[in-house]
This record gives structure tokens, C-alpha cells and sequence, in this order.
């Protein structure tokens, strides 16, 4: 069976609605798949309408932006109930902050030239959650930037123009919303925030220690010694392990659903947590 427990669409950063997303993982091989959009489960139920048509298994979702240190990073609530009175309020919570920071952004973008900016951005993001990824492709739109890296390198990113700096919640107040929603809590792609090995196993202790359960250690196509080592890390701290692709956008190989390959043997599979 293959497990992808990462992915996106476009109620959030992906491309595809949640019925094309099915049916892409199908076609994929994918055996089960879990739809993780930011801060919203608004995909979830179209998700499973179509996974049950297509023969697959869906895990209801959700990704959280949480803060640690000064830095933000990403935890993965799998197997949480959409009826969840605490789970909706934590979206609201979410969508408030989003709605505050998506204004600073565009401030700070009007002030750069650009005074349309928002709207732009809303149309871009129609249903979804709006979020930086829009305004960059807004800024592609009307030419300023050729490609959304280029966005984030020369307006988005770290210390530019417009970089909006957010105090997202902490990760044992994300980790309380998921667990009170009956789902488990995975940190997300811990590889991918630019930390030292050393501060890389302190930010897994801190998600230990505020309860969390799992970590992706397969985050897209990576090497295999990374996954090694991470999982060395994980199991150190007995916590389980996930993989997904964080599947964003069509034929972009590093992040192909199921395409990451088999999680290792020495791993304990986070998937015995969702009774498989």
C-alpha cells in the first residue's frame, strides 16, 4: 500500500480541486491519501465523495501554521473530525490571523507599486485560504516577477518588501486543537526549515514534549540518508514517523503524489495510529 499523507488543493496552495487531486492519486497508485489544506478541512468532504468513486481510502486533514522560536513551522493534524466544535474554532482562530497578516502584506505591496494586490490575490485564491503563495502569483500576473520564486526572493521572502512577520500559535496550543478534534499530530517537513542538525533535534524535542505524536520524515523526493537520519531521530524520542509528498502543483516530480518512495522498516508507521 502506498501512503501519502501530505497534500494540497486548491482550498488552500494547490492547484487542483479535491476531486482531481483523487483522482491524480489513483491514477498514481496511491492506496491512501490524506488532503492536509492550511488552516481549512474545506476540501475534505469533496475529497471523500470522490475517494469512495475511485476505490481509495481519504484521511481527513487539516495543516496548522504554529510557531516555534522565532520562526514559524507547519504541524499536520491527520484523522480529525470535521464535526469537531474545537476544530472549527481553531480554523476561525486561523482565518483571523490570515485575514490580518494577508492585509499587511498588501499594504506593504501598495506601498511597493503595487495597489491592487489584495484583490489580486483573492481572485487568485477563490475559494481557498489566501495566503502569500497567492500574492506571489498575483505578482506574476501583472509581470512584475517571472515565476513565484522570484516573488518570494525579490518582494515575499525573509526581510524584502513585503515580508510580514506573524506570531502564529504555539505548537502545544496546535497540538491540543488537533488531539481535541480526535486526530493525530505529525511535524511536518522538518528538513525544510533551514535549521543545523542541533537545533533541528531541539525543535523535535519541543514537539515532543508538547505531545506531539509524529514526524514526517519523507517530505517529496529526498535522499535516502536523510530519511535514515531522521528516523534515527524520531525513534529516539519514540515518536512515529509519516511521509507524504506536500503535493502542491502537477509535474513537479520532487513532489508527485506517491512518488517518494517506501518508508523504512526501522520506522513505526504513523498509519497504526489510524488503524491500518
Amino acid at each position: 500500500m502506498i501512503f501519502d499523507l501530505h497534500s494540497h488543493t486548491y482550498f488552500s496552495d494547490g492547484a487542483l480541486s479535491p476531486e482531481a487531486l483523487v483522482e491524480r492519486a489513483k491514477a498514481r497508485g496511491v492506496s491512501v491519501l490524506a488532503i492536509t489544506d492550511h488552516d481549512t478541512i474545506a476540501g475534505v468532504d469533496l475529497a471523500h465523495k470522490a475517494a469512495v468513486k475511485a476505490g481509495i481510502q481519504l484521511i481527513g486533514g487539516i495543516e496548522f501554521s504554529s510557531q516555534w522560536g522565532k520562526g514559524g513551522v507547519h504541524i499536520v493534524g491527520l484523522g480529525v473530525s470535521p464535526a469537531s466544535p474545537e476544530l472549527q474554532a481553531a480554523i476561525d482562530f486561523q482565518e483571523q490571523a490570515r485575514a490580518a497578516r494577508s492585509l499587511a502584506i498588501s499594504e506593504r505591496l501598495s506601498r511597493a507599486g503595487f495597489p491592487d494586490a489584495l484583490a489580486g490575490a483573492r481572485e487568485i485564491a477563490g475559494a481557498g485560504t489566501l495566503g502569500r503563495p497567492h500574492f506571489a502569483q498575483y505578482l506574476v500576473k501583472v509581470g512584475a516577477v517571472k515565476n513565484v520564486n522570484a516573488a518570494f526572493k525579490k518582494y515575499l521572502g525573509a526581510g524584502k518588501p513585503a515580508d510580514v512577520k506573524y506570531q502564529w500559535p504555539l505548537m502545544d496550543q496546535v497540538i491540543g486543537w488537533i488531539h481535541a478534534a480526535g486526530g493525530f499530530a505529525v511535524l511536518a517537513h522538518p528538513a525544510k526549515y533551514e535549521l543545523t542538525r542541533m537545533k533541528m533535534c531541539a525543535l523535535v524535542d519541543a514537539f515532543a514534549a508538547a505531545g506531539g505524536d509524529a514526524v514526517e520524515v519523507i517530505s517529496g523526493v529526498q535522499p535516502a540518508s536523510l530519511t535514515q537520519d531522521l528516523i534515527k531521530i524520531v525513534n529516539a524520542r519514540s515518536l512515529y514517523s509519516s511521509c507524504g509528498s506536500d503535493f502542491h502543483i502537477p509535474d513537479q516530480p520532487w513532489q508527485e503524489l506517491g512518488s517518494f518512495g517506501v518508508l523504512p522498516d526501522e520506522a513505526k508507521p504513523v498509519w497504526n495510529l489510524l488503524g491500518f
